[in-house]
């Protein structure tokens, strides 16, 4: 979710309005953007739109939009909420409509064609973009409302819409000097087109690199359903009858995992965590050099010191001192856990070797599973069967049904982007529709990794009538093969989860207005997906949703107590691997730069000065560090997930006091959380559910982080 101004080119309207003809576009007709779509609920004709459609339909829609912001701006009548404010809210539907379904594709079909265009659209937006924000007679329109709000008497979702919009022109630049306004310009377009080749460039690392293996000796300790994956990679990849791994997470983790080969492990390893850095054209460190300068630039131009603390003041935590003391209050207890994991690692390394070899960061998992299996006698090939994908997404959908009383109804007559995609109608407890949920689960090389919620339409209301949202679930999850369906570790079972409730805040969202709706800070946008995870692995809701695939027998409970008591294990490296990259992240976007920077050496200080132990690889390295560099949203704001983790474990703890599916509680989450997009301050929110502030000692003993008890 985005959450600047910037929804005025972002667009968050209707998909269903056609646009104008393209000059140049000689069969406009032909074009699907410049048609009304009559497809269930006005839904994107994926199967009718093709790469050549979206520059025209893009020139286009900004032409609209031009003329939209043009009549806001030159209008005769005194400037007030409705024809100003809202009028500015309600613009760009046109933009909003190409704009969604190019970035969506970009980012899970994408091609050589698409990123050619991505080139040319994304500077033509961030141009579009501030020319809006730096319109001046547009601005003076917007502080005249702004400065009348009170006298106006507005309130509530009105007076906050005013607020948030005065803002977003504040710091898209719209009081700097007219020089300082091109150099923001400049690096804005500089910015946009350095974060999308920083992008494009991790998907190419992560395609091109792979494990060709020939002996079958070199497959020891791999579970059947890795080897028989990986055959089927190698035969798509042109080397049947071999084995082919890749550093796609499906492929890659069980192998970290599994195999006996430690050369092999370091092999696999080293090509994830040297993506983007070897001295080649996707090499991109010296975009990184770019990027850092840039937003130190930006932040110094909006009268600021570094780009944290730019970007913070809009968000939760307001200031990188508050960032710093949630992060460090948690980091000395996490590495002396995660020490202690890594002695007991060393340990099994000894004993497998005979000693002198020192554990590497190829090995951790390796060992780990073997002290789960050896201290909890939990292998995670014992509960892959039980997590068939499509009993998963069942069991995330019944979760919802019981707390919220919705229902989802699978949709094969709406047209999607990929044959692995599925559509449910969303349906409320009183029958009403509430959106559209798209699921797409599975790698392949034109997805980027990772897993997101995205959206084609967002939710908002036009003349008091609810715009149903359209929603997607994206995912890299272990794929089907010849002989069994998608089984997943927990680790995907709890993305699954986590995005799902993503999904459902923005199918809950009940707000008036686009922009109100969309801004939800970065640090409390996870509250709603993290706290899902807690019921992904609750004992009575495994009972629910876990069965084998085969038998349909539901997972014994002797399998469901092992996962309650490995709930703690490995937590101490998992927490430091995260805040690592946290402090990482606010590392780069807290220092003073000069003009030469070295990437290595900056990281290598940042994470030498917290004392990051040599076994433990921060969660990402600079060069293919997506959430930083491959855009804004998160950059300063990698934290907001530990931040949100403190939300989420002390949220879980009213539904556990009262009632895991209480429906009291649930309708009070809904209402106070979930419905309420960026209405009212964040925290103000929490405390409306909660009744309090959230307490972090849920969080630190849900991770075991609590010191021991004397």
């Amino acid at each position: 979710m985005s959450h600047e101004i910037v929804i005025a080119l972002t667009g968050l309207g209707l998909l269903f309005c056609a646009l104008p003809s393209a000059r140049g576009e000689t069969n406009p007709e032909k074009n699907p953007f410049f048609e009304v779509w009559e497809t269930p609920f006005g839904v994107p004709p994926f199967d009718r739109i093709e790469v050549q459609h979206y520059l025209p339909a893009f020139e286009a829609a900004l032409r609209s939009h031009e003329a939209e912001i043009a009549a806001i701006r030159d209008n005769p009548a005194a400037p007030t909420f409705e024809n100003t404010v809202v009028a500015l809210d309600r613009s760009g539907e046109d933009v909003a409509r190409v704009r969604r379904v190019f970035y969506g594709l970009l980012s899970a079909r994408t091609d050589d064609a698409l990123n050619e265009i991505a080139k040319t659209v994304s500077p033509m937006l961030t141009k579009h973009g501030d020319e809006i924000l730096l319109d001046g007679a547009l601005f003076a329109r917007i502080r005249a409302v702004y400065d009348a709000r009170e006298t106006a008497g507005l309130a509530g979702e009105d007076l906050r819409l005013v607020e948030e919009v005065y803002k977003d022109f504040v710091r898209g630049g719209a009081d700097l000097a007219p020089a300082a306004q091109e150099e923001l310009k400049t690096i804005n377009e500089a910015l946009s087109l350095l974060t999308l080749g920083f992008g494009q460039n991790v998907l190419k690392e992560t395609n091109r690199f792979e494990l060709v293996v020939d002996d079958a000796a070199d497959l020891a300790g791999l579970p059947p359903a890795v080897v028989e994956a990986a055959a089927a990679a190698a035969k798509e990849r042109g080397h049947a009858g071999k084995w082919v791994f890749t550093i796609h997470k499906p492929s890659l983790l069980p192998f970290l995992q599994y195999s006996g080969r430690r050369a092999l492990r370091e092999k696999m390893f080293k090509g994830y965590v040297e993506k983007g850095a070897h001295g080649d054209a996707l090499d991109n460190r010296e975009t990184i050099r770019k990027i850092i300068r840039l937003r130190t630039r930006k932040a110094a131009l909006m009268g600021e010191k570094t780009w944290a603390d730019f970007v913070l003041q809009r968000r939760m935590a307001r200031t990188p001192a508050r960032v710093f003391e949630l992060l460090e209050k948690l980091w000395e207890p996490a590495l002396e856990v995660a020490k202690k994991e890594a002695g007991a690692l060393q340990a099994m390394l000894d004993a497998d070797t005979g000693g002198g070899q020192t554990l590497q960061p190829w090995d951790w998992s390796y060992y780990a599973e073997k002290i789960r299996q050896e201290k909890y006698d939990l292998d995670e090939n014992e509960l892959r069967p039980y997590f068939e994908l499509g009993r998963v997404r069942e069991g995330a959908f019944e979760v919802a049904r019981r707390l919220y009383g919705i229902e989802f109804v699978e949709r094969t007559d709406v047209p999607v982007y990929h044959p692995d995609v599925k559509v449910f109608e969303v349906k409320d407890a009183d029958g009403s529709p509430l959106g559209l949920l798209y699921t797409d689960y599975f790698p392949r090389e034109s997805k980027r990794g990772g897993a997101w919620c995205g959206t084609y339409r967002d939710s908002y209301k036009v003349d008091g009538v609810r715009i149903t949202p359209v929603v997607t679930n994206v995912g890299n999850f272990s794929k089907p093969t010849a002989d069994t369906p998608a089984l997943l570790s927990f680790e995907e079972v709890e993305t699954l989860f986590h995005e799902f409730g993503h999904a459902l805040h923005v199918l809950f969202n009940d707000t008036t207005y686009q922009r109100t709706g969309d801004g939800v800070p970065v640090d409390f946008v996870e509250l709603p997906s993290q706290i899902m995870e807690n019921w992904a692995g609750h004992p009575e809701v495994l009972k629910m949703y876990a069965r084998h695939y085969v038998t349909g027998e539901p997972i014994p409970d002797a399998l469901v107590e092992k996962i309650e008591r490995v709930g703690t294990f490995n937590q101490g490296f998992g927490t430091v691997e995260y805040l690592a990259a946290s402090l990482l992240d606010m590392a780069w976007h807290t220092a003073a730069h000069g003009d030469a920077i070295d990437v290595d050496g900056f990281e290598e200080a940042a994470l030498d000065r917290i004392g990051l132990i040599p076994q433990i690889v921060s969660r990402y390295k600079s060069p293919y560090f997506l959430h930083v560099f491959g855009g804004d949203y998160y950059a300063a704001g990698y934290y907001s997930y530990i931040w949100a983790a403190v939300l989420d474990a002390d949220a879980f703890e009213a539904f556990k006091e009262k009632g895991l599916f209480d429906k009291a509680t649930a309708k009070a989450f809904r209402d106070h959380v979930l419905s309420r997009g960026g209405v009212e301050d964040a925290m103000d929110m929490y405390r409306r559910f909660r009744g309090r502030d959230p307490e972090i000692t849920p969080l630190l003993k849900r991770r075991g982080l609590l010191p021991a008890t004397p």
